[in-house]
């Protein structure tokens, strides 16, 4: 069952992303009235833009959560990693698609320092 559970989730998050990227955000993005946000519809579209690819990532790490219970490894460790790196992947997302102008990647990257820090191991 679990396998089964692991391959959904990355194929989930795949296709969360393609087709959320072809079908729904491109055709979104190219509406006249989007919000002006910050002074421009930049900081909007990359701001729906990476909280959408968000959801893949947060999936992803579910799916490494799914492994490691399903190859018997999960511990606190396991699951502090998880976390952490699934914390710092998702502060790199708005400082990339919006230039570091949403500033939950402060918040994101804090999180990730914090929780990998606090793992026993290396």
């Amino acid at each position: 069952m679990l396998p089964l559970a692991l391959v959904l989730l990355i194929a989930t998050g795949l296709a969360h992303s393609y087709l959320g990227e072809r079908y729904l955000l491109m055709r979104l993005f190219k509406r006249q009235d989007l919000p002006k946000l910050l002074g421009s519809t930049a900081f909007t579209i990359g701001t729906l833009r990476f909280v959408w690819h968000l959801t893949t990532v947060a999936w992803w790490g579910l799916a490494y959560l799914v492994f490691a219970a399903w190859s018997g490894t999960v511990g606190k460790d396991q699951v502090l990693t998880a976390i952490g790196v699934t914390s710092l992947v998702s502060a790199a997302f708005p400082l990339y698609f919006t230039r570091g102008r949403h500033l939950s990647w402060v918040v994101f990257l804090l999180i990730g320092v914090l929780v990998i820090a606090a793992r026993s191991g290396p």
